[in-house]
């Protein structure tokens, strides 16, 4: 359909994941959380959670984005930052996934302790190598 009575359903949909990105940031700027990955996927296996016994992650999250409710760990995806503390901290391996998009487009995914921390030491050591040859630049 073309013509000025036309709708574009892609203009319409952009227009609605800008404004929900928008709330979000909003909502985690409310709770002082200034940095975050803008695009990410949490999953929870609530086949294998064992969250009746342990709710570790819930305690874990910094923003308070995992919950217990209706009888499992459930998760409000506006307030997740993606930051791997509910992984690092579940004593059962897949039971939560994480997907993240970081600024220079890289995915990470990870769903066990040992592959989080493994990520998180592969970052902080890139962080070191990166400053140590920033200080001592030929």
């Amino acid at each position: 359909m073309s013509g000025s009575g036309s709708i574009d359903i892609f203009q319409m949909l952009f227009k609605e994941s800008k404004r929900k990105r928008e709330k979000r940031a909003g909502i985690l700027e409310s709770i002082g959380v200034k940095e975050f990955f803008e695009h990410g996927k949490i999953e929870i296996n609530h086949r294998i959670c064992q969250g009746i016994e342990c709710k570790l992650c819930i305690k874990a999250c910094p923003t308070n984005a995992l919950y217990w409710g209706y009888g499992r760990v459930n998760v409000i995806e506006d307030l997740c930052v993606y930051c791997a503390a509910c992984v690092l901290s579940c004593i059962v391996d897949d039971c939560i996934k994480v997907a993240r998009k970081r600024s220079d487009g890289r995915t990470e995914v990870f769903s066990t302790p040992r592959e989080a921390a493994k990520l998180l030491w592969n970052i902080s050591n890139r962080r070191r190598t990166d400053l140590v040859s920033r200080v001592f630049q030929h």
